[in-house]
C-alpha cells in the first residue's frame, strides 16, 4: 500500500524524492518504493526524514514503531505539568511566541488573555513577513457552544460569548495579514491547543472552572511521540469543520 502521508509531506514542504535520496545517502528508487510501496526504511533514515518534513516518525509510519516504544516516548514529549494554565510562566509564553518561526496554531473558545497581550499583533506582523504561518481558530461567540459555557464554568449568561467578542476585536487586524488565518467552530472543546513549531501548551478543560484554573500540559514533539501528534490530530479536525471568520457578524 502506498504511503500517501509521506508523499503528501514531500508534497507539501517542496521536496523530491532525489532531494530525500541524497540526504539519506541511498537510490532514489528505494523513496519511491517507500512512497509507492510503503516499504518502511531503517530507523537511521526514518529520523532523518521526519526532521526533513518536520513530521514525526509515528505518523509518517504508523507501524514501523513499537507501541512500548510510542509510550516511552510520550513521557518524554511532557516537559512540565502545570496545575493551572495562570501558572504558566509569563516569559514561557513571550518565550515560545518569540521563538516560533514556521507555523503557529491556536485552538480556543475566547483565548483573551493571549489577545490581550500587547506584544502578540506586533510578533505575528513581524514574523509572517518572514514566512511564519498562523492558523487562529475561535468559537462562534452566537453558537450553542459559548452559552453552554458559560453554564458550565458557573458564570453569567453569555459571558463567555462576550470575551469571544473582545478577543475577536483585537484579532480582527491580523485577519488582513498574508500568512493568517482565522476560523470560527462550533466544537465541544475538551482542550484548548497553543502550538508553537514543535512546542504545545495544551490548556485541559474541567467542568465547572475556567480554562485558567485548570491544568495545562507543556510538551516538546519527539521524533517517535505519539502525544504532540494527537493534540494536533484534534485541532486539524476542528480546523476541518470551521468556518472562514466573519467579523461583519460579530459586529451585528
Amino acid at each position: 500500500m502506498a504511503n500517501d502521508r509521506l508523499r503528501e509531506a514531500l508534497a507539501r514542504n517542496g521536496l523530491t524524492t532525489a532531494y530525500i535520496a541524497e540526504r539519506t545517502e541511498v537510490d532514489e528508487k528505494t523513496v519511491e518504493r517507500w512512497i509507492t510501496k510503503g516499504r518502511n526504511p531503517y530507523p537511521r533514515h526514518r529520523r532523518t526524514i521526519a526532521a526533513l518534513l518536520r513530521e514525526s516518525e509515528n505518523y509518517l509510519w504508523p507501524d514501523a514503531v513499537p507501541p512500548e516504544r510510542r509510550t516511552e516516548a510520550a513521557e518524554s514529549e511532557v516537559l512540565k505539568v502545570y496545575p493551572h494554565r495562570n501558572s504558566i510562566p509569563a516569559d514561557l509564553w513571550v518565550r515560545l511566541l518569540n521563538s516560533t518561526v514556521a507555523d503557529l496554531d491556536i485552538l480556543v473558545l475566547a483565548g483573551l488573555f493571549l489577545t490581550e497581550e500587547p506584544a502578540f499583533g506586533k510578533v505575528i506582523r513581524q514574523k509572517t513577513r518572514a514566512g511564519l504561518k498562523v492558523r487562529m481558530l475561535f468559537g462562534d461567540p452566537s453558537a450553542l457552544e459559548a452559552t453552554k459555557r458559560s453554564a458550565e464554568e458557573r458564570l453569567a449568561t453569555g459571558t463567555v460569548s462576550a470575551r469571544i467578542k473582545n478577543a475577536l476585536a483585537l484579532i480582527e487586524p491580523l485577519s488582513e495579514i498574508d500568512g493568517v488565518e482565522i476560523r470560527f467552530h462550533e466544537t465541544t472543546l475538551y482542550n484548548s491547543i497553543f502550538r508553537f513549531d514543535d512546542e504545545m501548551i495544551v490548556n485541559a478543560h474541567v467542568y465547572g472552572l475556567p480554562g485558567a484554573h485548570a491544568p495545562a500540559l507543556h510538551l516538546r514533539r519527539l521524533p517517535v511521540g505519539d502525544l504532540f501528534e494527537t493534540y494536533m490530530t484534534s485541532f486539524e479536525h476542528v480546523w476541518a469543520g470551521a468556518q472562514p471568520a466573519n467579523f461583519g457578524e460579530v459586529h451585528q
